[in-house]
């Protein structure tokens, strides 16, 4: 059996899609991408970085260190200022939302150097929404799964917590040994209701729980079917980027000495903004067994490991 036929086309290794001054860009520019976009940067204490919005959406999402936003709509500027956090690992960030149309200064505020995500959908322009800074605080976190499937989830840009046309967004920490996005799933078909068709971008880091420091190594699974096949198997790092078109997903896992995060970045062409997923039914089972087990106690994750 070959595992991994379509890693080329949709599995892309950090430093892989560096662009100008981004360290990654995902577009449409990229065969077949349609909903979602991303884009990551490093900015050192002053630095900035200028990105005009167009018909797209954003979450700006600080990943270590403290990022200004001047948000630009042609004649006024207003200014917010993103604490943002030491890393991934050390706990949720405060974010910013910014509608379409805009133009975004991003402005390294750190004592280092930041480093900064901007989650992107294209948008209809139909809303009529203003930026919108979520604190830290205000990110609902989620404990989801049992046992060896337990991850946390940061539910900063999911429906019913933002407010958006399209985008979603969220990040999911996954300790080490344990695996998410499981069961396997998928949300590629428009079934009011039921599911929901989304693209999903999967943006990770890895960090090392061994005092040696150990390669800090996680995995992602994405098939499909005989009428829509996808084939991934992935290894993956900080600062790669899996692509995920349509099949099912999962698990993405966590090596026995590396903890796991991961950004999502979802959108789709359907009517709703809505998260509506199907399992696998040959691993559907896995969350009755949750009723019998309890959550990973190293969850939420917070410092470092070692």
């Amino acid at each position: 059996m070959s595992l991994g036929r379509d890693n080329e086309t949709w599995c892309h290794p950090a430093g892989s899609l560096q662009t100008g001054e981004w360290d990654c860009v995902v577009d449409g520019s990229i065969d077949g991408w349609r909903h979602t976009r991303l884009r990551t940067a490093t900015l050192p204490a002053g630095r900035s970085l200028d990105h005009d919005l167009g018909d797209c959406e954003a979450v700006v999402v600080p990943l270590s260190g403290g990022v200004g936003v001047e948000v630009y709509d042609g004649q006024h500027v207003e200014v917010f200022d993103l604490v943002g956090r030491a890393g991934v690992f050390s706990g949720p960030t405060d974010v910013l939302y910014v509608p379409r149309g805009l133009t975004l200064r991003l402005v390294g505020t750190a004592a280092g150097e930041a480093r900064v995500a901007v989650c992107l959908a294209p948008t209809a322009g139909n809303g009529n929404r203003s930026p919108r800074h979520v604190p830290a605080a205000e990110v609902p976190v989620e404990l989801r799964g049992a046992g060896s499937a337990s991850r946390e989830v940061r539910n900063f840009g999911v429906p019913g917590v933002l407010d958006a046309e399209r985008i979603i967004a969220c990040e999911v920490i996954t300790p080490a040994g344990n695996w998410s996005s499981w069961p396997p799933h998928k949300h590629d078909t428009e079934r009011p209701g039921v599911e929901s068709e989304l693209e999903e971008i999967y943006w990770f880091e890895t960090r090392s729980t061994d005092p040696r420091g150990t390669d800090a190594v996680g995995y992602q699974r994405v098939y499909g079917t005989s009428e829509r096949p996808i084939d991934v198997l992935a290894e993956v790092r900080t600062g790669d980027v899996v692509l995920v078109p349509h099949g099912w997903h999962g698990p993405a896992a966590a090596a026995p000495d590396a903890d796991l995060y991961y950004l999502n970045v979802m959108a789709g062409p359907g009517p709703e903004r809505a998260w509506r997923i199907c399992d696998d039914p040959a691993h559907a089972w896995v969350r009755e067994a949750w009723a019998d087990e309890r959550p990973d106690p190293r969850l939420p994750l917070r410092g470092d490991p070692r």
